[in-house]
């Protein structure tokens, strides 16, 4: 996303960017088309053909008009319909989500019990290197442990998902470490971290700012938009570890332009409307400085993840790769929705892993601020809770204290952690071209050019 006030500035990302978003791209087309219903009945109660953004919405409305009786949602990117799961027995409450739209499936585990489940691991089993979130396709808590849990802390792990009974949780490794994201990127500098721009805002008292990942926000106070240079920013409010991973820091000159777009290089962006939530199965696509131009899917909502400096909850599940460099910047979808904010994750863009993100409306919600020129606080509070369900109890709030507290030194972590990584970063910025592929073309991205020219550019 362009964000910067040097208004003729370009990104200088290889081409192959470009290619990639313009085979990708335009990303999904023509995947937005809500089915015209019919007079007969029948056809009055099948499943809508619908854009993944309309699918959250018709998410967010079932949860509320459904009660007790919604036990959480997806949506199948291959139908385009919105999977609506149900507390089996209520034949009423099945004929209401159908005639709504929804393809609906009768499952055993409530919000509730799920919520009771997630609320259990972070009193047993909130070890580092873990994480949980609701998985509405198998109806179960999924908890994912990393290849730092073993022996007794992996005992421990696995006896507390088995305390919770058969069909309730399941456990996967993984085979990377869980961690911030945070140097290596291009775009934003600090205290010798490396971060990358997320999307712009509008802050709370009219003043131009942009949104990042927390733990940059607390590594360093201002920020500059190229290496030992100027600052260019300062950080207003930052969240990590605790209930989130963001940022707002304000541009220190009131006159900076900042549009709401997402720069893909080469001159191409894809303009940002507005701020959604994530609903599960949703298609992604994630811009970063180190790895290009990634897409994936959300798998989980409301996540708990346990990193080395403290617990963060709320955050967005999905299998987009993600490596040093990326943290902070942009997960957006094909409309121009923004979603999410890298946080950290496993793996990197060679073997795949786990990353997760930090949520764009509970962001703007928690600092005040609107999507760039004004799409948005309201508009992104207003969805706030979709899909939240078991998330909100499971491990968001109390989660969050907890994590802040044992980990009071967090600050001067993530502060390390990104002069641990600030070397590999710059290696990678400077010669390598992304491996991604989409749409059969590789996403290359050039990152030590853009390190120049790009300044605050939008990707990780």
């Amino acid at each position: 996303m362009s964000h910067k006030r040097i208004p003729k500035r370009k990104a200088a990302f290889a081409a192959g960017t470009v290619v990639a978003l313009g085979a990708a791209a335009i990303l999904l087309p023509n995947a937005n088309a809500s089915q015209d219903g019919s007079s007969n009945d029948a056809a009055a109660i099948a499943p809508k053909t619908l854009k993944a953004t309309d699918a959250s919405d018709l998410a967010s409305q079932l949860q509320k008009a459904l009660g007790d009786a919604f036990a959480g949602s997806y949506y199948d990117a291959d139908s385009r319909q919105l999977v609506v799961n149900v507390i089996s027995g209520d034949s009423n409450v099945v004929v209401q989500a159908k005639k709504a739209g929804a393809k609906v499936r009768e499952v055993d585990n409530s919000l509730t019990e799920l919520a009771a489940g997630a609320k259990t691991l972070k009193e047993e089993a909130t070890i580092p290197g873990t994480a949980w979130a609701v998985d509405p396709r198998t109806n179960k808590i999924l908890v994912t442990a990393d290849s730092t849990v073993t022996g007794d802390r992996w005992n421990t792990l696995e006896s507390t998902v088995k305390s919770l009974g058969s069909g309730m949780a399941t456990v996967k490794k993984s085979a990377g470490t869980f961690k911030t994201f945070v140097s290596g990127g291009d775009a934003i500098f600090g205290g010798g971290a490396r971060c990358s721009l997320g999307f712009n805002v509008t802050a709370g008292d009219g003043s131009p700012a942009f949104l990042t990942a927390g733990h940059c926000g607390v590594a360093a106070e201002q920020w500059s938009d190229t290496q030992d240079g100027q600052p260019i920013a300062t950080v207003d409010q930052a969240t990590f570890p605790g209930d989130g991973d963001f940022a707002l820091v304000k541009y220190d000159d009131p006159a900076t332009q900042a549009p709401s777009e997402v720069n893909v290089g080469g001159g191409q962006t894809v303009a940002i409307s507005q701020a959604a939530d994530a609903e599960v199965g949703l298609q992604v696509f994630r811009m970063g400085s180190t790895t290009g131009l990634a897409d994936g899917q959300v798998l989980g909502l409301d996540a708990t993840v346990n990193y080395p400096e403290g617990t963060v909850t709320g955050l967005i599940q999905t299998d987009v790769c993600a490596e040093p460099g990326d943290s902070g910047g942009s997960l957006f979808t094909q409309d121009g929705s923004a979603i999410g904010l890298t946080s950290g994750g496993s793996g990197d863009c060679t073997v795949g892993g786990e990353t997760f993100f930090q949520p764009v409306t509970t962001a703007l919600q928690a600092v005040g601020a609107t999507l760039g020129a004004g799409d948005a606080a309201g508009g992104a509070g207003d969805q706030a809770g979709a899909g939240a369900g078991a998330g909100d109890e499971a491990g968001a709030g109390g989660d969050a204290g907890a994590g802040a507290g044992d980990q009071a030194g967090a600050g001067g972590d993530a502060s390390a952690s990104p002069g641990d990584e600030a070397g590999a970063g710059q290696e990678v910025g400077g010669d390598q071209a992304g491996g991604d592929v989409i749409g059969g073309e590789e996403a290359g991205n050039g990152a030590g050019d853009a390190t120049g020219d790009a300044a605050g550019q939008s990707h990780n």
